[in-house]
């Protein structure tokens, strides 16, 4: 079954994740979707320092909005505000510094932004990490899962509060493809039991897990506007340094990291975006399947309750 669900994938990522892939979708996209002015709107995005988040901080301050820019390198967020500023004339860029693999500063971050701001419009959960060994925080949570899964459940949740009190606010989360073979495996979140560990199948797996994370927001949270988005395959420094050999073989093929921002860009911003129903899947602006057909990938509905009854239990260790 991973064998076929992998082959599967590969072949419909060749065709619909690539530079053409963009160029076909691209053709039915609405320019006025992003003829838009986020004046006095506030934007938050994690991992907004490089690659794919600093596109759509880019976008999204050239349309005038409050740009947060939450980054866990202080001298690359400092060039990111730089050259956003510049190329936006937007002065409003704002710098955080925040590592999500540290579970304890993620819940005092987000207690601490709630309390000093009086609105956000949207999160954009951009942010994450592909570590190849089996690595954990100091809090002994493994380093893909307190990224990927905990850390942007933390933000997200401890800043909901600040969300739901803002009309038609957003939560984004950039996810991947590649979630598309994995099955959710509530009885493995940090990876104890993968002999040998696999850094891009725990990503994918991660990247599943926020897909169900966010169908269960939709349903606990009506009041705010959750969705999940693939960027397809696109040449970002992450790529280059994470998958050298994917990168290698693909680079030609690769969209520009503008290109895979786009659909996030449209999530975030656009009004016709919030005429989707809240917790879908998004590819090219087009709401799309989360499970490739016959790949056995679907899980019981109790199994998400258990997830994120595991990330709550999680999460309360690091109370503030």
């Amino acid at each position: 079954m991973t064998f076929f669900r992998n082959t599967v994938w590969f072949l419909k990522g060749m065709k619909e994740y690539t530079n053409s892939g963009y160029a076909r979708a691209s053709r039915s996209f609405v320019e006025a979707d992003l003829q838009v002015d986020c004046s006095g709107r506030h934007y938050m995005i994690t991992g907004a320092n490089s690659g794919i988040g600093k596109c759509i901080a880019r976008e999204v301050a050239r349309r005038g909005g409050t740009v947060h820019l939450v980054c866990r390198n202080p001298t690359t967020a400092a060039e990111a505000k730089k050259e956003i500023t510049e190329a936006s004339n937007n002065e409003n860029i704002f710098v955080h510094i925040l590592d999500l693999s540290d579970s304890k500063g993620v819940r005092a971050f987000a207690a601490n932004f709630c309390s000093s701001n009086e609105a956000l419009h949207a999160l954009v959960n951009n942010a994450g990490c592909m570590v190849n060994t089996r690595e954990v925080n100091e809090s002994g949570v493994e380093k893909n899962f307190a990224t990927n899964t905990l850390g942007t459940y933390m933000l997200t949740t401890g800043l909901l509060p600040l969300l739901a009190k803002t009309e038609k606010s957003r939560v984004v989360t950039v996810t991947s493809g590649g979630m598309l073979v994995q099955k959710l495996d509530v009885n493995d979140l940090q990876f104890e039991k993968m002999k040998p560990f696999d850094g891009t199948m725990a990503y994918a797996q991660n990247k599943r897990q926020q897909v169900v994370v966010t169908e269960q927001w939709t349903a606990q949270h009506p009041q705010v506007h959750f969705s999940v988005m693939h960027p397809g395959w696109a040449d970002t420094p992450a790529v280059r340094t994470s998958m050298p050999e994917f990168y290698a073989k693909m680079k030609d093929r690769l969209r520009t990291a503008e290109q895979g921002a786009d659909t996030a860009v449209w999530l975030t911003v656009s009004p016709a975006a919030l005429q989707q129903p809240s917790g879908l899947f998004f590819q090219d602006r087009q709401s799309v399947s989360t499970h490739l057909p016959l790949a056995c990938t679907r899980a019981d509905a109790k199994d998400g309750q258990q997830l994120m009854a595991t990330l709550e239990e999680l999460s309360q260790k690091f109370q503030v």
